[in-house]
């Protein structure tokens, strides 16, 4: 009788790997094809926030320069599980170039959300199914040795005095313009 339990046990056991792989599968399936980096940036709330917008919006990964910070518990209390759901990819300050360069040979646009004499307005950009958007650091922005890399920069039409929004929120507002392109494209 105790092996039949057992047993019993092993069958649950395996169907919910199983059911929790299927899901994966799914998850998988519908991600968009789009990819946020945010290495440049290094507040965890900022980074926390992104990794939820992320989730929200099936975006394909999220890179970061330090995955590590996921264990952080600020970063567990903001993302909300969201490092669960939406692939952390590690890419190190010093590799984000060549990160961008090898998504481009894969077929990617690679755009900068940053304020530049030729950025287009976020609402006038039609964005590829094939996006990686680059985030700047808080203050600094994009280094001009990665602008040099980029396809596009577009920036986010402000109306107001203060001439920046927080990184976290920007890079929401351009996921979510993402979002509704792709979801108008739709049957």
């Amino acid at each position: 009788m105790w092996k039949t339990e057992m047993e019993k046990e092993d069958q649950l056991l395996n169907q919910l790997l199983q059911s929790r792989s299927i899901a994966m599968e799914k998850i998988k399936a519908s991600q968009q094809s789009f990819i946020l980096v945010a290495s440049l940036l290094d507040r965890i709330p900022n980074l926390a926030g992104l990794a939820r917008t992320c989730e929200v919006f099936k975006a394909a990964g999220l890179a970061i320069s330090d995955a590590s910070i996921i264990h952080d518990k600020q970063f567990q209390l903001i993302s909300v599980t969201a490092d669960k759901w939406v692939p952390i990819i590690e890419v190190p300050v010093s590799s984000v170039k060549v990160f961008l360069e090898k998504k481009q040979q894969e077929g990617f646009s690679i755009l900068g959300l940053e304020q530049t004499a030729n950025s287009i307005p976020l609402d006038q950009y039609i964005f590829p199914k094939k996006t990686v958007l680059v985030l700047g650091r808080e203050k600094e922005g994009i280094p001009v040795d990665i602008i040099h890399v980029l396809d596009a920069c577009v920036e986010i039409p402000q109306l107001g005095v203060v001439r920046s929004l927080n990184v976290h929120v920007s890079g929401a507002i351009a996921l979510w313009e993402y979002t509704r392109q792709q979801r108008s494209q739709q049957p």
